[in-house]
């Protein structure tokens, strides 16, 4: 396999050659693009690739495959078609199994619920058509579980599933859970079988999860090596998570670079603009923030999405910080009532709420909403411990005055080995809070190691990204 090297932090990101190559361009290369049907669409590319400030290792190599080109118009299709397929016949349950992955497919592009609740219906209508070898359908409930943090039932579902279709799953729900040893084995297996950009992403964010960076950049530099055209949405993520990663490590442009180059492969990609705004607000460019946020309100028409919580805290964290404590009320509270109503909606289920609930109370503050915060917590424990839960869940009995409990549970995600400077931001409060300072300022300059920019402006932003941490 060739392998293809990343730029490091000093290296300069544009050829000197660039502004010759552009001042040399053929004119009749430009009388050719114009005399095109589809010039507009053909120059934009070019410029695109052209202007970028990424390196060649960085950068979608298939510059026909994303001009106008959205993802969900092909899985729109997918759908009409099994619907139609099933009008004329109801009962073929593998068509049914199939628009239940259709569907899948359509929920986690978008991040609408609802997709997620067509998807559960039709795979169990399928199962019973057909309750016997009906793997598709299995897949697609197995998948749902997921989505609604049943990581044990998620699990036990793969003993149904094919191998290669079960391995995937397995790496996912066992990063949730903490297991990263059983995650890890999942992952190089799925490598070892597929080879495949999606096989290399999860890989990267095993390794990423387990504290070993060098390892995860090479796992990134393969999924990119092996992508293919067409896989828009799978190429948009793994620059989205790539650069997740440079955000955690202080390298804030080249993450904001890898986040525009998602959104040149699939505009309003969610994920990517979440990231953005989150960089924004770090940055003091509040203004950027918000029409991210509204990009992503626009987008989803109106329909309740998995990333709902992150936009509304979002928009709440922009108000505070502008001085608007009446603003951030309010929208905490439309937050928390549409919190409340998807935890006892029998359709919607669980998507993540319990987490979010409990962090919103903790960031609004209030006194009286410590001690639900940490029943919320408790709960989601039992579900996954992943880092990113068990430093929520440490911050919640931190407020309620169990700081020993708290630090205990924070040693825990630490010993999990991710590098994440917000979680050893969160140890350095709780040991100060316990008046050990000299493990404190252990706490604090390790996340310096990790982000050199770690700052005010990083705890401020803390919370509102999509990807590896938080």
């Amino acid at each position: 396999m060739k392998y293809i090297s990343f730029p490091q932090p000093g290296d300069k990101r544009r050829s000197p050659l660039l502004w010759l190559v552009l001042v040399g361009l053929p004119l009749t290369t430009a009388a050719l693009l114009v005399t095109q049907s589809d010039w507009r669409d053909r120059t934009e590319q070019w410029l695109g690739q052209v202007f970028s400030p990424l390196d060649a290792p960085y950068q979608y190599p298939f510059q026909n495959g994303v001009a106008r080109v959205n993802p969900t118009g092909r899985i729109t299709e997918e759908i009409g078609f099994y619907q139609e397929q099933l009008r004329q016949d109801p009962q073929n349950a593998l068509d049914r199994a199939a628009l239940a992955l259709a569907y899948l497919r359509m929920a986690r592009a978008t991040g609408q619920n609802n997709w997620y609740v067509l998807a559960e219906e039709s795979a169990r209508q399928s199962l019973v058509q057909l309750p016997h070898g009906n793997v598709e359908a299995i897949a697609v409930l197995a998948r749902i579980a997921e989505a609604r943090h049943d990581f044990a039932g998620a699990l036990q579902l793969t003993e149904q599933m094919p191998r290669r279709e079960a391995i995937a799953l397995q790496v996912t729900a066992n990063l949730a859970l903490g297991n990263l040893e059983e995650a890890s084995q999942a992952a190089e297996e799925l490598v070892d079988l597929t080879l495949s950009t999606h096989a290399f992403t999860l890989q990267a964010m095993v390794k990423t999860a387990q504290g070993k960076d060098e390892a995860a950049l090479q796992s990134f530099q393969y999924a990119l090596e092996v992508e293919e055209q067409g896989e828009l949405t799978l190429s948009a993520r793994v620059r989205t998570l790539l650069g997740r990663y440079y955000y955690e490590r202080g390298q804030l442009g080249l993450a904001e670079d890898l986040y525009e180059e998602a959104l040149r492969i699939v505009p309003q990609y969610p994920p990517a603009l979440l990231n953005l705004a989150q960089l924004d607000i770090r940055q003091g460019r509040y203004g950027a923030a918000k029409r991210r946020y509204d990009q992503l309100v626009a987008g989803a028409n109106g329909a309740p999405t998995v990333y709902d919580s992150v936009i509304w805290r979002g928009q709440a964290r922009i108000n505070l910080l502008q001085g608007d404590r009446a603003g951030a009320e309010a929208l905490w509270s439309q937050a928390e009532v549409q919190l409340r109503q998807s935890l006892v909606g029998v359709d919607a289920g669980s998507f993540g709420h319990r987490r979010d609930l409990a962090r919103l109370l903790l960031e609004r503050g209030r006194s009286q909403d410590i001690a639900e915060a940490v029943t919320l917590m408790e709960a989601e424990v039992q579900l996954r411990r992943d880092t990113d839960t068990l430093s929520l869940y440490a911050w919640a009995l931190s407020e309620a005055g169990q700081r020993q409990q708290a630090n205990a549970v924070i040693e825990e995600a630490i010993a999990q080995g991710t590098r994440d400077p917000d979680l050893f931001y969160r140890a350095s409060a709780i040991a100060q809070a316990l008046g050990d300072a000299t493990q404190a300022q252990a706490y604090g300059q390790e996340a310096k190691a990790i982000d050199p920019l770690f700052d005010d402006g990083a705890q401020r932003a803390a919370g509102l990204g999509t990807g590896l941490g938080s």
